[in-house]
């Protein structure tokens, strides 16, 4: 019991740090990629590579350490473990990617962007999470199942590994991997330097966007030693397997996972996910309440079928590629999985096409 309830409080307080900083920080991925053509405005963007190179560079640090470590259930034998690098589908990646970037537009948010509204009272968000878990269910359980399994089928090695990293292009071992490593934040680093960050907070009380996306970074790098000590496996930052996990707990009192489950006070039980994730909009909620930003905001009845079939598009397309916005594009690229930089890649486009055809090219006629 003990041991459940200190793994529950540590899945909370992550949950509780993000969904805060989420909030503080207006940090959304959504935003940041489609502001680059609409506003050719690069500020969030940055926030979100700086984000990136601290998570790549502290999440190897803590495993190349040896401070990535899981305790045995049954045991309690000490294994030391690693970052949870996804497999190379390149089909799945960049399909399933392209369909969660133009799902995000739709939906008025990425799967961070609606946990987090959610905490600041957007109705719409509501309807954007249900839509999120429809796509997700229908895609690994679903009509879409089959689809899932097919573009899986193809999947691609990299010097015989089948879950390549990038510096695996350029050889094995770890003096490769940390000059790869360097090479490729010094590279990003000098982009986002030129945006002159400051690191603190703005006349409004908001966190700046270079505090923003130092901090997701290090809540990043702790997310994956904290899931592995704490939850019984690496899991990291992420939010569409959580999701799936959440409304099976809630419907049938069971996540329905290999992972492990925890029990609070006997009632309901679920994974570390589970708890980290029902966290998420209860950290925004503190912070929009904080800023006196909480109210609940109703759109438009005809927003929301838009909004529901964003989500639906989102949730199919993060299951497809592998993960979400912020389990690909940030907490995936922490391990240098090449898989997540061509799913982040395929977001990114999705997401500028379809900004083009709801935003700019109406605004041009």
């Amino acid at each position: 019991m003990q041991g459940s309830i200190i793994s529950i409080i540590s899945a909370v307080l992550l949950g509780l740090s993000l969904g805060y900083i989420l909030q503080r920080g207006r940090f959304c991925l959504n935003s940041a990629f489609r502001d680059i053509i609409f506003l050719e405005n690069m500020t969030m963007f940055r926030a979100y590579l700086l984000s990136v190179v601290v998570a790549i560079v502290g999440s190897n640090l803590i495993q190349d350490l040896g401070y990535m470590i899981t305790t045995n259930p049954q045991t309690g034998e000490i294994i030391h473990t690693s970052l949870l690098r996804q497999n190379f589908l390149p089909l799945a990646n960049i399909l399933g990617g392209f369909l969660f970037g133009l799902g995000i537009v739709l939906a008025g948010g990425c799967a961070s962007g609606i946990v987090f509204r959610l905490g600041e009272g957007q109705a719409a968000a509501i309807i954007a999470i249900i839509g999120f878990f429809f796509g997700v269910v229908m895609t690994t359980d679903g009509v879409f199942s089959p689809l899932l399994h097919f573009l899986k089928s193809f999947s691609f090695e990299i010097g015989g590994m089948k879950n390549p990293a990038f510096w695996h292009l350029f050889g094995q071992g770890m003096t490769v991997k940390w000059v790869s490593i360097a090479v490729f934040s010094v590279i990003i680093l000098s982009y986002v330097f030129m945006g002159k960050p400051k690191f603190g907070l703005t006349k409004s009380k908001s966190i700046t966007w270079a505090l923003t996306g130092l901090l997701i970074g290090v809540l990043t790098m702790g997310g994956w030693w904290i899931s592995s000590y704490f939850g019984g496996f690496p899991r990291g930052l992420a939010i569409t397997t959580p999701m799936r996990e959440l409304f099976n707990s809630l419907l049938y009192n069971s996540s329905h996972s290999p992972f492990q489950e925890f029990s609070f006070l006997g009632i309901f039980r679920g994974t570390w996910g589970v708890f980290f994730i029902f966290s998420v909009p209860l950290g925004a909620f503190l912070s929009a309440k904080a800023r006196k930003e909480f109210s609940w905001k109703i759109p438009p009845v005809g927003q929301f079928l838009t909004v529901f079939g964003g989500s639906v598009m989102m949730g199919v397309g993060a299951v497809i590629a592998g993960g979400c916005n912020l389990g690909h594009g940030i907490t995936g690229v922490s391990t240098g999985a090449i898989s997540s930089f061509i799913a982040i890649t395929a977001i990114v486009m999705g997401n500028w096409t379809m900004s083009y055809f709801k935003f700019i090219r109406p605004a041009n006629f």
